[in-house]
């Protein structure tokens, strides 16, 4: 709550729990947003004459987002974090594109994405073969929100839309460089 924007003066003291739980998600982003929640908290401590502090619980005390975010050091996260995504081929060095199939029934979810994965690996010539990785089907991290059963298919590359282009994915939902992969 203190993070998005709350000017409290008084607030001398900033303790976050867990501070690295974020780390530990399955998205090529949840450093960036651990950084940027961390540094932003801890900015609400502080703004007045009073001075402030900020507390840090963590069990990963020496991970590059926990140092740099404690010593707000942005250009320092920012060398390492990108360094990382042009070694894993992760935007802005690669694009992303991901296909949730949704749906009441499981198995006829889990069926649809199977089959729309079967097809992608039927358009594929050989050197999109070469070029774009296809990661699932598998469950989405949070396989079922409300009542609708989620898997997802996700394609890694220079252009995996263009494996895409002019086909039919029915009412799936198809996402250019999604800003979360949960």
């Amino acid at each position: 709550m203190l993070a998005k924007g709350l000017d409290l003066p008084r607030v001398t003291l900033v303790g976050v729990i867990l501070a690295d739980v974020g780390l530990n998600l399955p998205d090529y982003r949840a450093s960036e947003r651990t950084f940027q929640l961390l540094t932003q908290v801890s900015g609400r401590a502080g703004r007045s004459p009073l001075g402030g502090k900020v507390v840090l619980q963590t069990f990963s005390p020496e991970h590059f987002v926990i140092r740099t975010a404690a010593k707000h050091d942005y250009q320092a996260f920012y060398t390492k974090e990108i360094a990382y995504r042009r070694d894993l081929g992760y935007p802005p060095f690669a694009r992303l594109v991901r296909i949730e199939m949704r749906g009441r029934d499981p198995e006829r979810v889990e069926n649809e994405s199977r089959h729309i994965a079967g097809a992608i690996q039927q358009w594929m010539t050989p050197t999109q073969r070469r070029q774009i990785e296809m990661i699932g089907p598998v469950p989405c991290f949070f396989e079922r929100v409300a009542g609708n059963y989620r898997w997802q298919i996700i394609l890694r590359g220079p252009d995996p839309l263009s494996l895409l282009r002019g086909r039919s994915l029915g009412e799936n939902r198809i996402e250019v460089d999604p800003p979360s992969l949960l």
